[in-house]
């Protein structure tokens, strides 16, 4: 039985990935970055409603992220942190960015703050690749709640001060859009939690 060469498999993956991009509401330049495909194959393959094109302009992260609000802060540092866990896996960063935005929007109780486009620019300046060459942000442990979140490069915040899931608790009880956006519910089996999101890498890394 013949076998596919590593090209064919390669553009099969890619084709998935640009699938999987095409229905997060991904724009052609990011779903050409993350996939590798030409621009005229995207549109032909996903977009054959030239209407149904996302338009606009692209994000910009580094700004943007140290201006934003509370809310939107803490999003971004969820979707950040969840790709750099499933990178850790030893998944490639397309397949690890996918699987990554997939979660964190079965995680929300509401319309998402970040976009693909957003979370993609965000993984971008994180890990230097795609359409920067120097990351500008980083990773930060939160030493209170052991949270990871957003932060400059070479920042090393010793309190709490800047971690936006603390500031998030320490406002739940007066705040009703951080109550609605994070309704109290049951801690997750840590474990189950853990597998879930392996399999959700490995099923957008197989296409």
């Amino acid at each position: 039985m013949a076998t596919q060469s590593p090209y064919a498999e390669r553009h099969i993956r890619a084709l998935g990935l640009a699938k999987d991009c095409a229905a997060l509401g991904a724009r052609l330049r990011t779903i050409g970055y993350v996939t590798g495909l030409p621009h005229g194959q995207l549109v032909q393959l996903f977009f054959a409603d030239h209407n149904a094109i996302p338009r606009g302009r692209p994000p910009d992260s580094p700004d943007w992220y140290h201006s934003a609000n509370l809310l939107y802060r803490t999003e971004a540092s969820m979707v950040v942190s969840l790709y750099r866990r499933i990178r850790g896996l030893d998944f490639g960063p397309a397949e690890a960015l996918v699987a990554a935005y997939k979660h964190y929007l079965s995680m929300l109780h509401g319309a998402p703050r970040i976009s693909f486009d957003r979370a993609f620019d965000l993984a971008s300046h994180l890990d230097g690749l795609w359409i920067v060459r120097v990351p500008s942000f980083s990773l930060a442990t939160c030493p209170t709640c052991a949270s990871q979140y957003l932060t400059a490069v070479g920042a090393c915040p010793a309190t709490n001060h800047e971690c936006p899931f603390c500031k998030l608790l320490h406002r739940y009880r007066r705040d009703p859009r951080i109550q609605t956006s994070f309704p109290v519910t049951a801690l997750p089996d840590t474990t189950v939690l853990k597998l879930g999101i392996v399999a959700l890498a490995r099923q957008t890394r197989e296409g």
